[in-house]
């Protein structure tokens, strides 16, 4: 495996670990003690501040920030200008940096363009956050939510279209995976059950 790429105008700053073959574009900051996998891509303008962690093949797209308290799985992609928060009711003349908040976004979830995601929150595994949304609460696995505070509105398959909803089971019109729906709970079905 090849080793990391910085282009010439990102700064990685002593003290910042970057997986091989990782992908740092134009006008980025990693700063010392973010943690970055293997074969990620950070696009423009990205910034990383220290203590989070990103895991391997992320793709981050141009203009986010990753901010203290954030931690990003495998597989994960936040899109062009999304955003993370790590305080709650920020004020300019209060520090609240001892009041940062955890935000979890698990294994192959994705977040659309100018999401925004309040701290505190957990995205479920392979979760997609519409462009535009505002989270508020946790998103459970496989959910997809929208909207101004973000709703579900529907379920997702692992490889990225929406399921069609029938019954008590789920199936991937792409795929043709399938997904047993229990509530407000999907979990896929082994092969050998579809």
């Amino acid at each position: 495996m090849t080793e990391a790429w910085v282009h010439p105008s990102a700064f990685v700053d002593d003290g910042a670990i970057i997986g091989a073959g990782t992908k740092v574009w134009h006008f980025c900051h990693v700063m010392p003690g973010a943690v970055i996998g293997a074969r990620c891509s950070l696009g423009q303008n990205v910034v990383v501040m220290p203590g989070t962690k990103i895991g391997e093949n992320v793709k981050i797209q141009n203009n986010v920030s990753i901010y203290e308290g954030v931690e990003l799985e495998d597989d994960v992609f936040c899109g062009p200008s999304m955003v993370f928060t790590n305080v709650v009711n920020p004020r300019s003349a209060v520090s609240r940096k001892h009041e940062y908040q955890r935000t979890l976004v698990q294994r192959g979830a994705s977040i659309g363009a100018n999401a925004t995601v309040l701290c505190g929150t957990t995205l479920g595994r392979y979760c997609f956050v519409g462009a535009g949304a505002v989270v508020t609460r946790d998103v459970p696995d496989y959910a997809l939510v929208t909207g101004v505070p973000a709703k579900r509105t529907g379920w997702m398959c692992e490889c990225g279209v929406k399921l069609k909803d029938e019954m008590m089971q789920l199936t991937c019109p792409a795929c043709g995976r399938q997904y047993a729906r229990r509530g407000e709970k999907v979990t896929p079905l082994p092969a050998g059950d579809r």
